[in-house]
């Protein structure tokens, strides 16, 4: 409980702080306070990748400390909204994509995922990239497009690849979390709202994908196989939830794709969207292949797990919440230019 009310707290300071420091200190007391989360089971695999993810996110919380020295050292103040200055913004540009996992520095985040329990890996998919996003947010209107879109493309391409070969289902949510940052970074120089509406809804599937996957106590392809005869109804919903982190069509996940081409189509980088839109189709690959897995490879099949009793527990109310907004908010786009 300690922990986790240190990591809303950390959160809380690093979005409404105003100051450069007060928000390194809110990254700093986000990562201690995950740290024991991530390494709580004391395996092996938790220990390296608690230490994995101290050493990069210690890293990141460096450069963005020394970006902002840098812009206050050449203007004289440390606002955040502030970042004036070209070289501070480039290397907050590397220090946030770290902090995030963007390409080139996801090399971490897979592997960390990997490590940690499936809770500890929806917290850091999801509370853990918001105090990234929120500094994203606030200098979005000083930072380089160009550097932003080649980073956006990147991580697009590279979380839809390495996410085909996977087995491990921690480890294609991550990937498939890689490529969902491509879509967000790929808008915020042109319509940061667009982002933060993308992450809310990313956080939405997310969630409902991880606390499904926590129900029915699946963690590679072949125990998901079985998992159809313990919860069949929450299986089926899951294909649905999948095929919305996707983004098909009438689901949720359609929305904010929809609306990030439609913006880049305005400001005539209609190329780079339709490269972008080509290259999510890589994701819907891997989750074509949950979602197989999860319903449609029904028993008798080959896979040597012992079949899983039928639970008559309840669904808890919010994995219900998560998973209805995840597929049915679609009717709620003509709002949202209002909003934007």
């Amino acid at each position: 409980l300690m922990f986790a009310l240190s990591l809303l707290l950390g959160t809380t300071i690093t979005i409404t702080s105003n100051h450069w420091i007060m928000a390194w200190a809110g990254l700093e007391i986000n990562t201690l306070s995950i740290l024991p989360l991530i390494a709580k089971s004391h395996h092996p695999r938790a220990i390296e990748a608690a230490t994995k993810y101290f050493m990069t996110q210690a890293t990141a919380s460096a450069l963005v400390l020394f970006s902002s020295m840098t812009n206050a050292w050449h203007t004289g103040q440390w606002d955040i909204t502030q970042m004036t200055h070209t070289t501070s913004c480039l290397i907050l540009t590397s220090a946030i994509a770290m902090k995030l996992g963007m390409v080139p520095f996801h090399f971490w985040f897979p592997e960390v995922l990997q490590g940690s329990p499936i809770i500890t890996g929806l917290i850091l998919s999801t509370i853990m990239k918001l105090p990234p996003i929120a500094l994203l947010y606030m200098t979005s209107h000083s930072l380089n497009p160009t550097l932003l879109t080649l980073m956006a493309i990147m991580s697009a391409a590279l979380g839809g690849w390495m996410g085909l070969n996977q087995t491990q289902i921690r480890k294609i949510l991550a990937f498939s979390s890689i490529s969902h940052l491509g879509w967000m970074a790929i808008i915020i120089p042109f319509s940061p709202k667009l982002t933060m509406l993308n992450f809310y809804l990313y956080v939405l599937m997310t969630s409902a994908i991880f606390l499904t996957m926590n129900t029915v106590k699946a963690l590679k392809l072949s125990t998901l196989m079985t998992s159809w005869t313990k919860a069949p109804a929450l299986n089926t919903m899951l294909l649905l939830t999948l095929l919305s982190l996707a983004g098909l069509p009438p689901l949720t996940g359609f929305l904010p794709k929809w609306l990030i081409i439609q913006e880049l189509t305005k400001q005539n980088m209609a190329p780079t969207a339709i490269i972008i839109s080509l290259l999510s189709l890589l994701g819907l690959f891997f989750y074509l292949r949950l979602a197989y897995c999860a319903t449609i490879t029904l028993p008798p099949h080959t896979t040597n797990h012992m079949k899983q009793w039928h639970t008559y527990k309840p669904t808890s109310t919010l994995i219900a919440i998560s998973i209805v907004m995840s597929i049915m908010l679609l009717p709620i786009s003509p709002m949202i230019p209002t909003i934007l």
